[in-house]
């Protein structure tokens, strides 16, 4: 399946701009996490938590799987194949993993904080709010990086791909002209 110009160009600007999206909303989550563990008011904390919470319900699957759903479509409709290439093979892994991180890990984390600062508490642990936050930073900027510099090359399949394209022409099977 090979997509169009327009159609490629179109899914590229939504990958990018979910990409962007997932990004910032992830920076945005580390920087209410950091304000919930270091504040001393109360309100702040829950505040912090809340928003997290909202952000982490309404906005953060939607764009990961926008962003995972954009990225095969990309690379399914494109030369660059889904398995061809290290780069967006690592991309697609590293996508997958940060999508169900956020699904098993992070929302869950900022639910029991928002419960626990709700009911009246300190925040349980402040890994609930960090960590989710700082290992999905770190991965979107690692994946940005390897989606400018496309490190590593082909993947097997992708080298068996190409030596079958560039197959050497036999010479008794050419054809003399004039």
């Amino acid at each position: 399946m090979k997509l169009s110009r327009p159609a490629r160009r179109a899914n590229l600007v939504v990958h990018i701009a979910v990409s962007a999206s997932w990004l910032g909303l992830t920076l945005g989550l580390l920087a209410l996490g950091i304000t919930a563990t270091t504040t001393g008011s109360a309100a702040t904390l829950e505040a912090s938590v809340r928003a997290m919470k909202t952000f982490a319900d309404w906005l953060l699957l939607p764009l990961a799987f926008l962003t995972l759903l954009s990225g095969l479509v990309l690379s399914l409709g494109t030369p660059w194949g889904l398995a061809r290439h290290r780069w967006v093979y690592t991309k697609f892994w590293l996508t997958l993993a940060t999508a169900t991180a956020t699904v098993f890990a992070l929302r869950p984390g900022v639910g029991s904080a928002v419960a626990a600062v709700s009911a009246g508490g300190p925040l349980p642990d402040p890994g609930d709010v960090l960590f989710g936050p700082v290992v999905s930073l770190s991965a979107y900027l690692f994946m940005t990086a390897i989606s400018v510099l496309k490190p590593w090359g082909l993947t097997r399949r992708g080298q068996r791909i190409r030596t079958a394209v560039r197959k050497p022409v036999d010479a008794g099977a050419t054809r003399q002209t004039a």
